[in-house]
């Protein structure tokens, strides 16, 4: 619904002027700092293959604002987007770019992936586990979101090291969702792009951003909430909820590996914006894993998922994420090691 752009124009001091009766945007104009009662704050987007493939002319609006509020007569206490290209500007300078070359590539406040490619590349490292510091995964979020994007809606460059300069000085990140019918837990999607920047800010800089989540399904009630706070709503509102369970196991084997999906979600969120607790894992092990009625149903409909689950704790454990108790880890070691034994001669049996 056009949100996230609307946010990019309203920090930046900037606002559509649209082009009556087809309410089509026709061009932009900047919201005049008295009545602004604010700086104008500096912005950085990291669009999908998706948006850039669908709205290029969205991204050729947010090129303009910021150019349009780049080339205003302020100073750097109210107007932080011209101060940063300035200070980008004379840092490519030194490394021997022009001043035509550093002007441009300090002025870029759009990022992606590169031409028909698509992803954020985060949750496939995640899930293959080749991965071991927080370097790791900033190195492949940038070699997917480290594509320049202009005003006419293409890519320009690939600029990994203008990239990670505008994410090293990141203060503030959030992701907007319009919708209740999926959240941060939904889809690795959402750890991969808004969880990949925040391990990568975290990487450069070595402490996390303030990460928020918008929520504007409801239209008259909109709620910013913190990464952590989100995360800690979802697990007590839905991931333990006995009627999100019942539910889940209604559809069998695709309700176990989803509920599988959600903890290996909440996991790989974690390990990007260590947003889980020892009892948030404690919680998923004893009510997912180790709660004999779970056990049964998922040795009946699903056993990968529940040898998937196990793993993930385990993992989760391994990787210092969880500070378990002795006794859950030996209860999931012996379980883990009982499922594979069965999956194993399951294939066996199947040869």
């Amino acid at each position: 619904h056009g949100q996230c752009i609307a946010e990019l124009f309203y920090l930046m001091g900037v606002r559509p002027v649209w082009r009556r009766p087809s309410q089509r945007v026709c061009g932009l104009e900047i919201i005049p700092l008295a009545e602004l009662q604010r700086p104008r704050i500096d912005v950085t987007a990291r669009i999908s293959g998706l948006f850039r493939d669908a709205v290029p002319n969205a991204i050729r609006w947010v090129d303009q604002a910021v150019r349009m509020v780049r080339d205003l007569d302020e100073s750097d206490e109210e107007n932080y987007v011209r101060k940063h290209v300035l200070s980008d500007t004379a840092w490519l300078k030194e490394q021997g770019e022009t001043q035509e070359s550093a002007w441009e590539r300090a002025s870029v406040r759009i990022f992606g992936d590169p031409p028909g490619a698509y992803g954020a590349g985060v949750g496939d490292l995640l899930e293959s586990k080749a991965w071991e510091t927080l370097d790791d995964l900033a190195a492949v979020y940038t070699r997917f979101s480290g594509t320049a994007y202009g005003g006419d809606g293409m890519a320009r460059a690939y600029d990994p090291e203008v990239f990670q300069r505008r994410m090293a000085g990141l203060d503030v990140t959030v992701k907007n969702e319009d919708t209740r019918e999926t959240h941060m837990f939904s889809s690795d999607d959402y750890n991969a792009y808004h969880g990949g920047m925040i391990a990568t800010v975290r990487a450069l800089t070595g402490k996390a951003p303030r990460s928020y989540t918008g929520d504007s399904s409801d239209r008259q009630r909109i709620v910013l909430r913190s990464v952590a706070e989100e995360a800690a709503r979802l697990f007590r509102g839905e991931a333990m909820n006995p009627k999100f369970i019942e539910g889940m196991k209604k559809h069998g084997y695709k309700g176990a590996s989803d509920l599988a999906n959600y903890l290996a979600h909440s996991y790989q969120w974690d390990a990007t914006s260590a947003v889980m607790k020892d009892w948030m894992y404690e919680g998923y092990a004893r009510k997912y894993v180790l709660d004999a009625g779970m056990q049964e149903w998922m040795q009946e409909v699903n056993p990968w998922a529940l040898h998937r689950m196990a793993e993930t704790l385990l993992e989760a454990q391994q990787r210092g994420l969880w500070n378990a108790s002795q006794e859950t880890l030996d209860e999931l070691r012996s379980l883990y090691l009982s499922i594979e034994g069965d999956l194993e001669e399951r294939a066996e049996g199947s040869i």
